[in-house]
């Protein structure tokens, strides 16, 4: 079987740092025969890098090339919805990077677009890829009843541990235009998804639909989705928020922010009675660091701690190949636009309750 010929729509900094790399190792499965950006010097040097004539200054003149098979969209979220769905319009498959989209109208227009073209559309959740995760699901069920989930992501800023560890081009070619344009859409697909809310509640949503989409989904995947949320406070003008979820009889504590520390710390850590299982992640953007399987465990008198590995494959690698298979065989696709949706919900219900709480505490 020939491999896709993928386009790659967005050329920043994850897809320097991951996508591009992890495509030029698997040729096998792709050929990458176009890519997109509106930096004329990303396009210049991400193409000669790579030895990509076909170069697009807009996703809509790259989703007519008929010599595609799919598309990675990899530009900002506020315009990855047009992105998609215009990719869906010329009957390519999709793969797009979280968030899908930022509002519920955008969601719905995707999926009436998939539905329309027959194809695939795989959202980007690689946490839910990387082997520990399989593997905590395949032992979750030994851990007897659930007394507690902590679901945690504190982290520095990415740009931190990248600079340290890879090269990666930030051109200041961008028209003024373009960024004055990125800036209102964004405000207005915020508002349009939580209806008129202080500004700092819009800047919480915008983690929780970044950084905090990985994590709920995967809380999701591992253990269901909660009935509803209890609570939720932010604070440092929205960069940190915490959130208590029910589930039918036990709680999880959702706790999340980003500062100017150099490290990396997220985990889904799962109490049972006698045993404790943690999926502990490192930074993606640092290529093949491991994400492992953690358990601790009383045993009568003994107490035992053990450490899994399950695989050096970094999940990117792993959930593309998951979009050949998707394409190629198809295999259902796990993280789909359906699934994406139960996150959008669980943030507008975040958000509700936390300013219900700030305007609370406005009024004591």
């Amino acid at each position: 079987m020939s491999p896709l010929r993928v386009g790659v729509i967005g050329l920043g900094e994850v897809a320097q740092v991951i996508h591009l790399p992890i495509l030029e190792s698997l040729p096998e499965l792709y050929e990458l025969a176009a890519v997109c950006d509106l930096s004329p010097t990303l396009l210049d040097v991400v193409g000669r890098r790579y030895g990509v004539e076909r170069r697009y200054d807009d996703f809509q003149k790259l989703a007519r090339d008929q010599t595609l098979d799919c598309v990675l969209v990899l530009n900002n979220d506020e315009y990855h919805c047009d992105a998609v769905t215009a990719a869906l319009g010329q009957s390519l498959h999709v793969l797009v990077e979280k968030p899908m989209c930022l509002s519920p109208r955008e969601a719905e227009r995707i999926v009436a677009a998939r539905d329309a073209s027959g194809c695939v559309v795989m959202v980007g959740y690689m946490r839910r890829f990387a082997p520990a995760f399989t593997a905590a699901k395949e032992q979750l069920t030994k851990l007897g009843r659930v007394n507690y989930v902590r679901v945690h992501d504190v982290i520095g800023r990415n740009q931190l541990l990248i600079d340290q560890t890879a090269h990666v081009l930030r051109p200041h070619d961008l028209p003024a235009a373009a960024l004055a344009d990125r800036h209102e859409r964004g405000r207005r697909l915020v508002r349009e998804a939580l209806g008129d809310v202080p500004d700092v509640l819009g800047g919480t949503y915008r983690l929780l639909c970044g950084l905090g989409s990985h994590d709920l989904s995967a809380m999701r995947e591992l253990l269901g989705r909660p009935r509803g949320v209890a609570a939720a406070r932010q604070w440092r003008d929205g960069q940190f928020v915490v959130a208590l979820f029910e589930y039918d009889d036990h709680l999880a504590v959702y706790e999340t922010g980003v500062d100017e520390q150099l490290r990396f710390d997220a985990h889904i850590e799962v109490y049972g009675e006698t045993t404790s299982m943690r999926i502990q992640y490192d930074t993606p953007y640092v290529r093949h660091l491991p994400t492992v399987l953690m358990f601790e465990e009383s045993n009568g008198d003994a107490y035992t701690r053990s450490v899994v590995r399950p695989h050096l494959k970094d999940p990117y690698t792993h959930e593309l190949e998951a979009f050949h298979a998707s394409v190629t065989a198809g295999v259902p696709v796990r993280t789909t636009p359906e699934d994406f949706v139960q996150d959008l919900e669980l943030f507008t219900e975040i958000i509700r309750l936390a300013h219900h709480t700030q305007k609370g505490a406005e009024r004591c």
